[in-house]
């Protein structure tokens, strides 16, 4: 019971230990996909800064034409998706402060249609950051950095005055602008050049006009300003080397647990293989003291048959005797009976002593026919008596055995046959050779031996004879387990049993 609990407590502990590895790899498997996605963050945020360096170099006095911010956008997402296409820009986009695109370059369909707060979305194919540029946020009110994206009117290069310096450019306004709604301006908006800049204006209140706009008052400018000012940064980013590296760790990670589950696994049945030689080492040492005692009560008891022999013969002598001599004829039947009743207790204390004794094997090369046909001839008055036919079949085979635990073996299993069958009954020996061993076979026509009782009749003292002591075939397993044979009783169709002694060694020439 204690080593029972004890191995309990062990087995808890390795699943907990292993659990202990389950955790710690889901955890490290979360930091490195953690990791991963601060790396798309952090090129996320250094496009927006590269991005802000280009508007900033693009821009006159706070003003970026579309049609030059375009192609550095274009070539934003085929650089990025041609030299490291895992991590590409596959889409991008320039905000206003409503949210609405004013510049796009990649795919559109990836732009989320709500992105007006800062933040991220992921999906399973790709990741959208909202990023702010020009060093404002996207939800602030504050627009006195923010340069101004205008479309490109045409308009614009086709009413310059050949000449004029770059500050007397007079820009007609452009057929697509709506100006109806437009308040009157003043009588010097559109007459001579622009006015020079006041240093002593504040600052901080939105881009002026650009002294090349006068088509547009400051409020139009302004109004304008408000609808196209540049605020946000969508970028839509592949999550292909995300992925890559996620699906990479999971498989470490899962190769990890797996061997730690292998390893808890084998110190389990390690440990259960302990116990198990602990538990059987004791009870080798319970059965080896066990065996001491009974090999002493054996001998014990051999010697106290051995001892009841000498007493059992005096009797017998005296027996006889006494039925030999001119006593009253009721004296010399009960001294007959006992002459009888003595030779049984002798024959099995004889067989008591035969099944004590150890079994020391001395091999020789024996014909295997030649011990057939012996022991057949030492029962030759049994056979008769019972008018049995005996046929041997066995060819001239030679085998290593001891001789004379051989033809004790079967003598015991000849007169178990002879016993088991009727007068005019048949025995037949059979071998057969298979490679470098034989097989003998003991047939007879007997009533046989119920399955249930094939294994039992090779135990001490089961018998099925009425006469039987139940030792012969108890010295008959004794001898062939002693020469590493074995031996098995089965079935004889359509009646009787085969006894067969398997495993004989063949003898070299």
């Amino acid at each position: 019971m204690e080593l029972k609990r004890g191995n309990t407590w062990v087995y808890g502990l390795l699943l907990g230990v292993w659990l202990l590895v389950v955790a710690w790899q889901v955890e490290e498997h979360a930091r490195i996909e953690a990791a991963a996605k601060n790396d798309l963050r952090n090129r996320s945020w250094e496009i927006a800064d590269t991005l802000s360096a280009e508007v900033r170099a693009l821009s006159i006095r706070e003003v970026v034409f579309q049609n030059r911010l375009q192609p550095v956008l274009n070539e934003l997402v085929s650089r990025t998706n041609q030299y490291v296409p895992s991590t590409g820009v596959l889409s991008i986009a320039l905000l206003n402060t409503a949210g609405e695109p004013l510049v796009t370059a990649g795919n559109p369909n990836l732009i989320p249609a709500d992105v007006l707060s800062e933040g991220e979305h992921w999906t399973s194919q790709d990741v959208t950051f909202v990023n702010p540029v020009w060093g404002a946020s996207i939800n602030t009110e504050n627009t006195s950095n923010a340069p101004v994206v205008l479309p490109f009117f045409p308009e614009m290069t086709n009413g310059m005055r050949r000449g004029e310096a770059d500050n007397d450019r007079h820009f007609p306004p452009p057929e697509d602008m709506n100006l109806s709604n437009r308040p009157a301006m003043s009588a010097n908006a559109q007459i001579g050049p622009p006015p020079p800049p006041d240093d002593n204006r504040p600052h901080g209140n939105g881009p002026r006009r650009p002294p090349w706009m006068r088509w547009m008052d400051e409020d139009q400018f302004k109004a304008l300003a408000a609808r196209r000012e540049l605020h946000g940064l969508v970028l839509a980013m592949s999550t292909e080397n995300l992925r890559a590296v996620s699906t990479d760790d999971l498989y470490l990670r899962a190769v990890i647990i797996f061997f730690a589950g292998i390893s808890a696994l084998g110190v389990g049945l390690a440990w259960r293989n302990l116990s198990k030689t602990s538990e059987l080492q004791i009870r080798l040492v319970r059965a080896s003291e066990l065996n001491t005692h009974l090999k002493e009560m054996n001998l014990a008891a051999a010697g106290l048959a051995h001892e009841t022999r000498n007493p059992l013969n005096i009797i017998r002598g005296m027996a006889q005797m006494m039925s030999k001599s001119d006593a009253p004829s009721g004296v010399r039947e009960k001294a007959r009976a006992i002459v009888d009743e003595t030779d049984k207790v002798t024959a099995q204390l004889n067989e008591f002593i035969n099944y004590s004794r150890p079994r020391e094997v001395r091999r020789t090369k024996i014909a295997l026919n030649s011990a057939v046909a012996e022991v057949v001839h030492a029962l030759d008055y049994d056979i008769a008596e019972k008018k049995i036919r005996v046929e041997s079949r066995v060819e001239k085979v030679f085998i290593e055995a001891d001789e004379q635990l051989l033809r004790q073996a079967l003598f015991n299993l000849l007169l178990n046959a002879v016993q088991a069958v009727g007068e005019n009954g048949q025995i037949q020996f059979t071998a057969q050779r298979n490679g470098a061993e034989a097989a003998l076979e003991i047939r007879d026509d007997g009533p046989g031996v119920r399955p249930e009782q094939r294994d039992e009749i090779f135990k001490p003292y089961f018998t099925t004879h009425q006469k039987g002591t139940g030792l012969g075939l108890a010295v008959v397993q004794q001898i062939v387990q002693a020469h590493g044979w074995e031996i098995q009783c089965m079935g004889n169709e359509p009646k009787g049993a085969v006894f067969r002694i398997s495993h004989l060694k063949l003898a070299g020439n």
